[in-house]
């Protein structure tokens, strides 16, 4: 397998699968087991991108049962240097509206150690800091290319990562809204510290679909019929932002593409 196939990898969540121009698929094997799907590698603004759709192109995987390590692995293998995460996600706070568009710039793990959140399980022992998990430099990008587009967007924000793939109870809501975070979601982590574990540069962007079980807007709680629907109605603004994110994107040198060398014992 060629590891020069493309420098960006994007991990699409629900209903967001096919918007690459000339595609060839590339099934990976991987030392972690099988992904989620093959990858797709193909043109955006002329420059090569590689796709997976995390769920499986079918939707058939599970939050909790994404083989989040694999499907790093598989993006780092053919090159990717930077990983851009789009995904639908909860509002928990009322400023941030469905509709918008959250660039989250810290996560909270709340899925209680039940995914295989890391590369190095021994014998090596590597501590990587989780402190700014997002690439600073790739999320202005994101932000100068939501501005250019006129899309109403949140430069930072907070997401806390659910197991799911139940959704939140009223008072597990309640509670997150209260400890000030923005984003509620399911994939987060550990995709984007796993990207980080492997030198590249995470991206999240959160589409906002809901308020996180109708609490900050008296609505009625968020179901999953609900979310696909405002994903659909929004789809396009995503994918021109991520459009205008290749158009614009120059490759640079990072701090995250020596995480694991400034992370030894």
């Amino acid at each position: 397998m060629e590891n020069n196939l493309a420098k960006i990898g994007i991990f699409g969540g629900s209903g967001f699968y096919s918007f690459l121009d000339d595609v060839k698929e590339y099934e990976i094997d991987t030392p972690y087991g099988k992904t989620s799907d093959k990858i797709a590698v193909g043109k955006i603004a002329g420059k090569s991108v590689a796709f997976m759709p995390r769920h499986g192109k079918s939707h058939s995987i599970t939050p909790g049962n994404v083989n989040y390590r694999a499907n790093v692995w598989a993006m780092k293998s053919i090159g990717c240097k930077h990983i851009i995460s789009p995904c639908a996600a909860g509002s928990l706070q009322k400023d941030i509206k469905p509709g918008d568009i959250v660039f989250c710039d810290q996560f909270v793990d709340w899925t209680f150690g039940t995914r295989k959140t890391s590369f190095f399980e021994g014998p090596e022992v590597i501590h990587v800091s989780a402190a700014e998990t997002y690439c600073p430099k790739l999320r202005e990008y994101a932000i100068n290319a939501a501005e250019k587009l006129g899309l109403s967007y949140h430069k930072t924000g907070t997401v806390v990562v659910i197991n799911g793939p139940r959704f939140s109870t009223k008072a597990e809501s309640k509670f997150f809204t209260a400890q000030g975070w923005q984003v509620i979601n399911m994939t987060q982590f550990p995709e984007s510290y796993l990207a980080k574990e492997a030198d590249m540069c995470p991206l999240n962007i959160s589409l906002i679909t809901d308020y996180d079980a109708g609490l900050v807007s008296d609505t009625d709680p968020v179901s999953h019929a609900a979310v696909i629907e405002v994903f659909k109605n929004n789809i396009e603004n995503l994918k021109k932002l991520l459009v205008q994110i290749v158009t614009d994107f120059e490759d640079y040198d990072c701090a995250c593409h020596s995480t694991i060398e400034n992370s030894r014992v």
